[in-house]
């Protein structure tokens, strides 16, 4: 029954994952108060392992643990209920104990117990001189122990020691840092955020190994960013592949940043993974209580994401980086209510334009977003990051909708025009986009030809397998499509040549500069207007500002353009008014 108790006993602690884990200082305040009420050298939160007492946290103590064998710490467990030995040399079983023998005499040990009841070890103080204890000192290392059980509760109960790598999590570094910042207000430190691996090299990973080898990834690497920092120092795992910590205070920022660079090149050295993985090091100054601890680790996270673009690089934090950041993040929460709001989002229209005729064909849909707070967001800033996200399917999906509202509302008009809607390389992964955009033409009794989709080269060559199936199918639906910013991706003339698109536009950087002069823009232009329609293209230039440039593109046998020659990007009303003023002009 004995080895019963004693294995459900090692059972409950191990389960706890406190063993050999990094000091806390949540433990450390409870262990330095239980020493001032004693007015004692020695205290420490010691748990009896199978053959070993081991300190979560000790004062006045160099090592880690000491042999479990007449430790007093071990009865205190077993019995659990408080142990006093008021002198060790007259003491029965501890008097050649290994701790008498180092000078202890005096000892208190209070049982930290769990809710099951099973006893983990002490909270103890210890002295050099024999004594005896008072009730209210006894008292208060009761009343101690159990605020260390709370903690323990704690931390496992809602993860503070993360299961993979033994260390503890984001939490208990933001508790921690707020303990310190109470305790050393104003110290300087530099907190440092080691990324280890890209999103993409995880995936990898696991795909062709399993999670099983990630985790033991996380592991190696957990231990041996520990064992840098040595026995003083706490390492945090506060992401995926995500650790933390923290320097040693008032460093030098440039000679710490050498020391990183020389201990994580050490470290990667030896790693298992380094050929299939980058690290990316993000380190941000700061001073105790003068930055919120979820503002420290943020930043470093921020410098560390700067980072990423070089293997191995380290990245201080920056400010305006970080700012930036944030404003992209609060347009991504508040670009979700706008979509709702009915009041925010809108639709401008920029004509496009047959330069032998000047008539208008249509017009590219161009979407705007008024913001509450902030007014008139780019698109420039905004769409880029939507793209990015979940939100890209609503987005497309409120232009849609809302474009061939108006293009169903002209054609009542007997406006006869075609409308472009760019789409993102994300749409392109909808595998119901195209029943979405046919579903939407025929409910308002809209030829497809009346449509034409947008995509850039960039785009396409995100997934060009999947986005080549894609724009075939939308091709076989009629709907037109049209490859935008021509010359600024990175596609293949073999691969376009594959694209059913009708319409290639040439970008405008290639066409605002654009002269008589026969300069490199003219030569390139020229030979791009040659090539597609060798390629059976119709062309469109964008960025046409100027009558010579509108006159130069028509000579190269160029079709169409658009651009502030013709007309900027038009409200509805105005569009109308600017079709009407065209009309009068060719009558």
């Amino acid at each position: 029954m004995q080895d019963y108790r004693e294995a459900a006993r090692l059972d409950a602690l191990h389960q706890l994952k406190l063993l050999d884990t990094p000091p806390s200082e949540h433990f450390d305040r409870i262990t330095r108060m239980a020493a001032q009420i004693f007015d004692l050298p020695i205290a420490a939160v010691s748990l009896t392992d199978r053959d070993r007492q081991w300190f979560k946290s000790r004062v006045g103590v160099e090592h880690d643990s000491i042999p479990r064998d007449k430790a007093p710490c071990s009865e205190v467990a077993e019995a659990r209920d408080l142990v006093v030995i008021e002198d060790f040399t007259t003491h029965p079983c501890y008097s050649d104990s290994l701790l008498a023998e180092h000078g202890t005499r005096f000892y208190a040990g209070a049982p930290l117990v769990t809710k099951d009841g099973y006893g983990l070890g002490a909270l103890c103080v210890l002295g050099a001189e024999p004594r005896i204890a008072k009730p209210e000192e006894l008292a208060a290392l009761t009343d101690l122990a159990a605020m260390v059980m709370e903690q323990i509760e704690l931390q496992h109960s809602f993860g503070r020691i993360d299961p993979i790598s033994g260390l503890p999590t984001r939490a208990q570094f933001r508790d921690d840092l707020a303990d310190l910042a109470l305790d050393c207000p104003g110290q300087a430190h530099v907190a440092v955020v080691a990324d280890l691996a890209r999103d993409d090299q995880i995936a990898k990973i696991v795909g062709a190994m399993g999670a099983a080898r990630l985790d033991e990834m996380v592991r190696e690497a957990a231990h041996a960013i520990q064992a840098a920092l040595g026995a003083d120092r706490t390492a945090y795992h506060v992401g995926t592949t995500q650790f933390a910590f923290l320097s040693p205070p008032d460093v030098d920022v440039q000679a710490y940043v050498a020391v990183l660079e020389r201990g994580f090149a050490a470290i990667r050295a030896t790693s298992s993974v380094r050929f299939v993985t980058s690290v990316a090091i993000g380190v941000r100054p700061f001073r105790l209580g003068e930055v919120p601890p979820e503002d420290v680790l943020r930043g470093a996270a921020s410098a560390a994401q700067d980072a990423r673009r070089n293997d191995g690089a380290i990245a201080l934090f920056s400010a305006a980086r970080d700012n930036e950041m944030r404003r992209h993040y609060d347009l991504l929460q508040d670009f979700g209510a706008a979509l709702e709001s009915g009041d925010q989002l809108r639709l401008v229209f920029q004509p496009r334009v047959d330069l032998a005729t000047g008539r208008c064909l249509g017009a590219e849909t161009l979407l705007r977003w008024r913001h509450p707070t902030l007014g008139d967001i780019s698109p420039a800033e905004f769409i880029p990051i939507i793209e990015q996200t979940a939100l890209a399917r609503p987005a497309t999906q409120w232009v849609v909708e809302h474009a061939l509202d108006q293009l169903a509302s002209w054609s009542a008009a007997g406006l006869d025009l075609t409308l472009s809607i760019n789409i993102s390389a994300a749409n392109l992964m909808e595998a119901d986009l195209i029943q979405r955009i046919q579903l939407a033409l025929i409910t308002r009794q809209l030829r497809p030809s009346q449509l034409e989709i947008e995509l850039t080269e960039s785009a396409m060559m995100a997934q060009p397998e999947k986005a080549l199936a894609m724009l075939r199918e939308l091709a076989e639906a009629g709907i037109a499509l049209a490859i935008d910013d021509f010359g600024t991706g990175h596609s293949s003339l073999a691969y376009l040549q594959q694209v059913p698109a009708h319409v290639v536009k040439i970008d405008q950087a290639f066409v605002r500069g654009l002269t008589a002069a026969w300069g490199a823009d003219y030569v390139l232009v020229e030979t791009m207007v040659g090539l597609l329609h060798k390629l059976g293209r119709r062309v469109v230039a964008e960025g046409v500002e100027t009558e010579d440039a509108a006159a130069i593109l028509a000579g190269m046998g160029c079709e169409e353009a658009q651009g502030y020659w013709f007309a900027r990007p038009l409200e509805v009303a105005a569009f109308a008014e600017w079709i009407a003023a065209r009309k009068a002009l060719a009558a």
